[in-house]
């Protein structure tokens, strides 16, 4: 079957709803219910052993196909790379990293100087508060970081369109 990393992540996350689901509704066939007379006549009131069984197997199967899917997956992250070298996976962890960054500048960017007047009883006084930075240098680290993580996800994006047998 062909595919490509896209698609491939589309079906992996079939795949965990479907597992989600089925592990919900074991839960329900793992007993069966039965009332017992007091002659000791037994009388099956729900048998819930067969659907259990399949649930069961299901799981497992769904388990199993899943590791597989994921192991392709991390493959192919792994084996694709962009055009400076580097794998998508190390990309996508990368990119994580510098969308931290970019979030810490743009929180500093909000940090302005501000001066307040004090008043005490015998005393009066200004405090001064400066920002550490150049906000004009920090505005152009962000705008370059911007454009750093858009060009790395566009790369992502055409990689994870290669197609590939699973």
């Amino acid at each position: 079957m062909k595919t490509n990393i896209s698609s491939l992540m589309g079906l992996i996350t079939e795949e965990e709803k479907n597992l989600n689901s089925r592990l919900y509704t074991i839960k329900e066939n793992a007993i069966s219910t039965s009332v017992e007379e007091l002659d000791g006549r037994i009388n099956i009131i729900e048998d819930n052993k067969k659907s259990f069984m399949q649930d069961l197997k299901g799981i497992e199967s769904t388990v199993d196909k899943l590791s597989k899917l994921k192991a392709i997956l991390y493959e192919k992250n792994n084996q694709f790379k962009l055009s400076d070298g580097r794998s998508i996976q190390q990309a996508i962890i990368d990119n994580k990293n510098l969308r931290r960054l970019k979030s810490t500048y743009e929180q500093l960017l909000l940090c302005k100087n501000s001066k307040r007047r004090i008043t005490e009883v015998n005393n009066s006084y200004f405090e001064c508060k400066t920002v550490n930075f150049d906000s004009e240098t920090l505005k152009n680290k962000l705008d370059k970081l911007d454009m750093e993580i858009q060009k790395t996800d566009f790369e992502i994006s055409k990689l994870n369109s290669i197609e590939f047998k699973i």
